[in-house]
Order: C-alpha cells, then structure tokens, then sequence
C-alpha cells in the first residue's frame, strides 16, 4: 500500500491525537464513551477546531444506499471513532476503515480512552472510491 506522507500524519491528526491525550490524563480509563465524547468535544473547542458529532455516513451497496452508521466525529476532513475499552478488538479496526471507504474521507482516527494509556490509531482510506 502507498501511503502518502501528508495523510499518514499531519497537524490536524497532532492536535486531534494530542485533545485526547490531554482528556485521558484529566479523566483517566475508566469512564463510559460517552464521558470521554464530550470532554474530547469541550477540548477540541478550545484548540478552535471545528467538529461535528453523530455525523451520518452512509452505507452503499451497488451505488444503492441501503443504510447509514453514526461517525462520533468529524473534524475538518478527519473522520474520528472513540471507544472506551480495555483493548481494542480487529472489529473497532474493521469499523473505521468502513466507514472511511462509506464516506469516502481518506484519514480516520480510532481513540481508546478505556486502556491505561491513550492509545490511538491513524487508518487511511486507500479504496479507490475517492
């Protein structure tokens, strides 16, 4: 896969990446998603991003759309999947890159809140629908 360098990291990702850590040092793992989705919100207000919450993406099949999934956030042209457990499954890597490939942003973020320290992912969307 070729990757290129501006979407493997960025500033936007930096800062983003950096919110959450500043969020989990505050609260620390153990809070229900939702917890860490509004701290994560009132952070980024302070950086002065712009985001949206609960954006819909759209789910095709054969050109149809035939369903649609709620991102937790979009912010700028970074599409951002929160969870809060103790270790991710390959199904919360499954998920983003879906939604990438749904909605046709090229950078995703998956942020674990729930594990001892801040982890996250950067995915890129590398279908050919973009």
């Amino acid at each position: 896969m070729n990757i290129k360098p501006e979407y493997e990291k960025s500033e936007l990702t930096s800062k983003i990446i950096g919110a959450a850590m500043t969020v989990h040092k505050e609260l620390g793992p153990h809070y229900l998603e939702v917890v860490y989705q509004r701290a994560f919100s009132i952070e980024l207000n302070n950086l002065g991003l712009e985001l949206s919450r609960e954006t819909p993406v759209p789910i095709y099949y054969k050109g149809r759309k035939i369903d649609t999934r709620r991102a937790d956030f979009i912010i700028d042209n970074v599409l951002v999947e929160i969870k809060a457990k103790g270790v991710l499954e390959q199904r919360d890597h499954e998920q983003i890159l879906s939604y990438l490939k749904s909605s046709g942003y090229k950078v995703g973020l998956l942020l674990n809140f729930g594990s001892n320290s801040m982890e996250y992912h950067r995915k890129i969307n590398s279908a050919g629908n973009i």
